[in-house]
């Protein structure tokens, strides 16, 4: 295989506007490496692509010679997805541009860009586009599978906020997706994944977000947690959409405005972010610390795009993860002592349990109206999420991940979950998923992509 692409470099060289990369060559090694660290995969050919026509000709190479295709927007695929073993390596990252019309409340962004990209871009104008927490989490991933955070209680996903792609097929041809042309493709596109090739462009709405928002942390000692989460249970479904709160349960960070005596300890906590007025911020602070007090609490105004890169330092490069996750209704007393007895169990302090809070403009559009892997009734997304700096230590981590996602099927509110947070392929777990959208997106995987080109992903198959 790795012979059949090495005799066709130079046409695939003089095919692309973009760079070609072989094993051996300069940058190779740095241009195949992986987010999560316990992937170390080696193409046989990268192509760095700069343009959609370049994109059209790579993916046409790769089909032609049989190899495997791989498709890297910003790395962050959990399962290593991004690259592949003696295939080719599409590199979006130099497709990175984004435009921004200010007055209609557009922006073009390329297929390749970070989410810090785009929040940069946006920002300057006071605007900003639902999507992740991480900034720098790839734009183009996150997005295909639905895209949630901080903004998603105000203005949904951020295949919500979706107006169009131009988007590569198998076959390469480019195509325009949106409600007016390729419709179909266009609903696909929103949730399903990379299944339906490979997005070079998309266009977004943006909403009037920051510059500034109110930032909080409380945090509680393990034997508070069901007193937390108890809390949370009352507290959040009662919050206008202008609050975004976060439970957590992780070992408190050694920051500056952590006290000494509880870095790294094992606990809880509520990350609270109000867009609107301190006043209602701090009201909201204020009713947390007295229904539980907690060991310790922190809150500043801080600027959009600080809160965006927040989560990046624990989130870095060159860690070894896995992730696990499902949908709770809610925070039942039975779903409480499951939780509290599976956080003491993990071992790295790096590991961590999150839970989205999905309702307001989440719930408001129709289930039908995107393939999106996800009911649109109110619930909690939950993340478990085990991370280690050294691969000795990921094993045990990674059974307390999904020891923790079996004890709490019980009170899931299926088998299904969020597809950006599946780390492995599990048919049943992605049927279950999008339940009686399965077959609609089948149907679309034949027509668009019927000899499954495009299967590293959670990937429908045709």
């Amino acid at each position: 295989m790795t012979q059949l692409a090495e005799a066709g470099f130079d046409e695939l060289r003089t095919a692309l506007e973009g760079t070609v990369i072989g094993p051996g060559e300069d940058g190779y090694d740095d241009a195949r490496r992986l987010w999560n660290a316990q992937h170390d995969r080696r193409p046989a050919v990268i192509a760095q692509v700069r343009t959609a026509e370049d994109v059209s000709a790579a993916v046409r190479f790769g089909v032609a010679r049989g190899l495997e295709i791989a498709v890297r927007g910003g790395s962050h695929s959990m399962s290593g997805a991004s690259s592949v073993d003696d295939g080719l390596m599409i590199d979006l990252s130099r497709m990175n541009e984004i435009t921004v019309d200010p007055e209609a409340r557009r922006a073009r962004v390329g297929g390749g860009a970070l989410l810090r990209d785009l929040d940069a871009a946006t920002q300057a104008h006071g605007l900003a586009v639902p999507a992740g927490m991480v900034s720098h989490t790839g734009v183009g991933g996150l997005t295909l599978g639905g895209g949630m955070g901080w903004l998603t209680r105000q203005f949904g996903l951020s295949i919500d906020n979706l107006e169009s792609v131009r988007i590569v097929t198998a076959n390469g041809s480019i195509l325009r997706a949106a409600a007016d042309e390729n419709p179909d493709l266009f609903w696909a596109v929103r949730g399903g994944g990379g299944n339906f090739g490979v997005v070079t462009e998309f266009e977004f709405r943006l909403h009037p977000a920051g510059p500034m928002v109110n930032y909080g942390l409380a945090f509680w000692g393990l034997d508070q947690g069901g007193d937390v989460l108890r809390m949370a249970r009352d507290l959040i479904p009662s919050l206008p959409p202008t609050f975004s709160v976060v439970p957590a349960c992780l070992n408190a960070p050694p920051a500056p405005f952590v006290p000494e005596q509880y870095h790294f300890q094992p606990g809880y906590g509520l990350v609270v972010i109000g867009f609107g007025s301190p006043e209602e911020h701090e009201a909201t602070m204020q009713r947390i610390r007295t229904t539980v007090p907690p060991l310790f609490e922190f809150a500043s105004p801080m600027p959009y795009v600080a809160l965006q890169q927040s989560l990046d330092e624990a989130n870095d490069w060159g860690h070894y993860c896995y992730e696990k996750g499902t949908y709770l209704e809610d925070f039942t007393d039975g779903a409480i002592e499951v939780i509290t007895e599976q956080v003491p169990k993990k071992t790295s302090p790096m590991s961590a349990v999150l839970f989205y809070r999905l309702d307001h403009a989440y719930s408001a559009v129709d289930d039908d109206e995107t393939a999106f892997g996800g009911g649109r009734t109110d619930r909690y997304v939950m993340f478990a999420i085990a991370q280690s700096p050294v691969p000795e230590l990921l094993a045990a981590e990674r059974d307390w991940a999904r020891g923790f996602y079996d004890a709490l099927q019980p009170h899931a509110i299926s088998a299904g979950t969020y597809i950006n947070g599946m780390t492995e392929y599990e048919e049943e777990r992605l049927r279950a998923s999008f339940g009686p959208k399965y077959n609609r997106l089948v149907e679309l995987k034949r027509k668009y992509d019927p000899d499954n080109v495009f299967h590293r992903n959670q990937n429908i198959r045709p």
